[in-house]
């Protein structure tokens, strides 16, 4: 897929290219179609792809039809420039697609058929290509879905044959695109628990360099499966040509950059292939999950934008709602509670101005309680020493406050100390010949056996049809694979294990959604290890950290904005680090506010300052983040602060918010995304009790030029000294 930048075509030609693809014969007169010239372009507003049927019948990426573009090969029909390639006949580099057929023969050779390109609505395009091997029945469909205004391609490939018996895929990309420049330059998202989103660039050299996870469940705890790629030089804010790739998959996943010796960029991406080689029965079908590209002139920001706007349309669950105000019951008592101490948490979440009372981990199982992580995982019962009048009382009692209530649930997981584990150890994941490997004291359920899937879908559909005064679900998961076998799988199926589990996995979260449309449902992976679109189109919110110090978050949430919008980044205010507490309440407003604190431990004055910033992210800064386009204005990476603007889409509002991270003199913040011509009145927000603004700007009308052209100074110079600010268009 060349991405670079280009203008849509005209609808009439548009139509006439996609028009002039007759639907090709079948079998061996494939190889005499003449397809010479025949082209196929699939593009939104700003960029796209353009693929032409070479006269050998293969599908080729050339050179878009807009000077500034960069042709992939000079332009020529070689085979490093075919659209999908695959393995054995004759393509010598990284193959996209590689099978084993059923008579054995490892090689395959994949011809043109047909097109079709369907509008699916006013901003969306659908193109489907199949792709036959030239002997055998084996097909290979590349779908690709243009988001018009949004920029955005999605893109995903679906297997299937009608040999006389299994194929075994052992690559199956979802996307193979390629790239010509001088310099590729690409960025990760890397950590591990309490330290993820960690942005790092590196430039490419020749050769491969592999992003990847094997380890198969929440597979981005390491590595999250996103990346920017910025060619001739450093990926810049806001200019200069940016990628940005995102794969819709929550399992093991592999993104291989391929610069080979004439200079060109192959990226590969999709479900990582290692030890996943994938049988495949007639008739079967396999559908790989979605690769999201995206494109932009203007830099990363841009990148960024075109991706949240995407994704607050198609991407996240009810993206337009108001998220929730939740105060969570975990710093304030751990395991050990009781009920009538959880209701007493009621009050404090009432009278700060919280939505929703969330009940964490530590509520269920009774033969082996959950007082601590060792025991209970399996045993979805209500613990009836700790809740003696169940969840449905403790919903009641929260709603007699104004407030709704939550839940935790870790449906996948089993501790071997619990009934589940007891009664059925099969339905974990585990090897023949090897000693049960527990993290964090539990073990995965194997959710390719039918039982297992069934029985975490109860878990789920009992808790929540039982207690219908439940309206939020924290789910959460806090292991990956470090033993994938199954007692269900056939022994020539394991190697399947990591696909079915993320497929199945989808379809539990697919009935959540669909069966408890108004209950709110927060990604929690022991942090941000399912960042990812292919389970947020299930959720409204996503964890991006265990690690709630404010310092930190400002980094892991700058490093997490470059894909996803803040309508899904949960933002709790927590006294981890013992920062200032007006910093931790400005640094919590600019994504999904939500509390984990202990209310009775608050100070009257905290108490003061979080009622009244509820107050101000209701009434006003709610709509703004969650809404707005994101401008990153100072980073934090290589700035003594961090200052991020959100501005409505209309561009009568805006919301800066500003993070001294060192001590620093005061420079002024540089705002974007304004309208030149506008006059916006300031006002600075968040300021604690009593005291005034010692903004010279504070209550005056400026222009919007001016503020873009010569910037705002928010008085900030001390580290962990902050600001909000208000921008009205007058």
């Amino acid at each position: 897929m060349k991405i670079p930048q280009l203008n849509l075509l005209a609808p009439a030609l548009f139509a006439a290219l996609l028009a002039g693809w007759p639907a090709q014969a079948q079998g061996a007169d494939i190889a005499q179609a003449d397809r010479t010239a025949k082209i196929i372009y699939i593009g939104t507003a700003h960029f796209g792809v353009t693929l032409q049927a070479g006269s050998d019948g293969r599908l080729y990426q050339v050179p878009s039809p807009r000077p500034l573009s960069v042709p992939a090969g000079g332009g020529k029909l070689d085979r490093e420039t075919e659209f999908h390639p695959p393995f054995g006949d004759g393509f010598i580099s990284e193959p996209a697609v590689q099978a084993t057929h059923a008579d054995g023969n490892n090689s395959t050779d994949l011809i043109f058929v047909t097109n079709q390109s369907t509008a699916l609505d006013a901003n969306i395009t659908l193109t489907r290509i199949e792709l036959k091997d030239r002997y055998y029945p084996f097909f290979v469909t590349l779908c690709l879905k243009a988001y018009h205004d949004q920029d955005v391609l999605e893109q995903w490939t679906e297997f299937h044959h009608d040999e006389d018996g299994a194929v075994t895929l052992f690559r199956f990309a979802s996307s193979s695109s390629v790239i010509q420049s001088n310099e590729y330059w690409l960025t990760q998202l890397h950590g591990d628990w309490a330290s993820e989103g960690n942005m790092e660039e590196d430039k490419l050299g020749m050769g491969m360099t592999i992003l990847d996870s094997k380890i198969g469940v929440r597979a981005g705890r390491f590595r999250t499966p996103s990346f920017l790629l910025s060619v001739h030089n450093p990926a810049r804010e806001e200019s200069g040509e940016v990628y940005g790739g995102s794969l819709e998959w929550s399992g093991s996943f592999q993104f291989a950059f391929d610069v080979n010796w004439q200079g060109q960029l192959r990226v590969l991406c999709g479900i990582n292939p290692f030890a996943s080689q994938y049988p495949l029965a007639r008739g079967q079908v396999l559908k790989t999950p979605a690769m999201l590209w995206t494109w932009s002139d203007a830099g990363k920001g841009q990148v960024s934008r075109n991706l949240h706007r995407w994704a607050r349309l198609y991407g996240v669950r009810d993206a337009a709602q108001p998220r929730p105000i939740v105060l969570n019951n975990w710093e304030a008592t751990g395991f050990n509670f009781t009920e009538p101490r959880i209701v007493s948490l009621f009050d404090g979440a009432r009278e700060l101005g919280a939505d929703l009372f969330l009940l964490d981990d530590g509520w269920f199982a009774n033969k082996y309680p959950r007082n601590n992580d060792g025991a209970g995982l399996g045993d979805w019962q209500v613990n009836t020493n700790k809740l003696p009048h169940g969840l449905s009382y403790l919903a009641g009692e929260a709603k007699q406050r104004g407030i709704r209530f939550g839940i935790w649930l870790e449906p996948e997981m089993v501790n071997p100390r619990s009934e589940l584990y007891e009664q059925h150890p099969d339905w974990a994941m585990a090897e023949p010949h090897r000693a049960p490997e527990v993290s964090r004291n539990q073990l995965d359920l194997d959710l390719t056996r039918p039982e297992a899937r069934e029985f975490a879908w109860k878990a789920i559909d009992n808790t929540l049809g039982s207690n219908p005064g439940i309206s939020y679900l924290k789910w959460d998961a806090n292991r990956y694979v470090t033993q994938p076998g199954s007692t269900y799988l056939k022994p020539g199926e394991q190697s399947r294990l990591l696909i079915d589990y993320n497929f199945a996995l989808y379809d539990i979260m697919a009935r959540m959604a669909s069966n408890y449309p108004n209950v709110t449902a927060m990604l929690c992976s022991g942090g941000a290890g399912r960042a990812d679109y292919g389970a947020l189109k299930y959720f409204h919110t996503f964890w991006p950290s265990d690690n709630t110090d404010p310092l930190h978050r400002v980094f892991i949430q700058w490093g997490f904005s470059q894909f996803f919008p803040a309508c899904a980044l949960s933002d709790h205010v927590t006294k981890m680090g013992n920062r200032p507490f007006k910093f931790t309440l400005d640094v919590a407003l600019s994504g999904t506010l939500g509390l984990d604190l202990d209310v009775a431990k608050m100070t009257a004055a905290e108490r003061k300052a979080t009622t009244a910033a509820i107050v101000l992210y209701k009434q006003s800064l709610r709509d703004i983040v969650s809404q707005g386009d994101l401008y990153r204005l100072d980073s934090p990476y290589d700035q003594p602060r961090s200052a991020i603007s959100y501005v409505t889409p209309d561009r009568a509002r805006a919301a800066l918010f500003v993070y001294q991270i060192k001590d620093a003199a005061d420079q002024p913040v540089m705002l974007r995304g304004l309208d030149p011509a506008a006059k916006y009145l300031l006002r600075e927000v968040n300021l604690p009790d009593g005291a005034v603004s010692r903004l010279p700007a504070d209550g005056k009308t400026l222009d919007g030029a001016a503020l873009m052209r010569d910037g705002l100074a928010p008085i900030c110079q001390k580290q962990f000294e902050s600001a909000v600010l208000e921008l009205t268009r007058q």
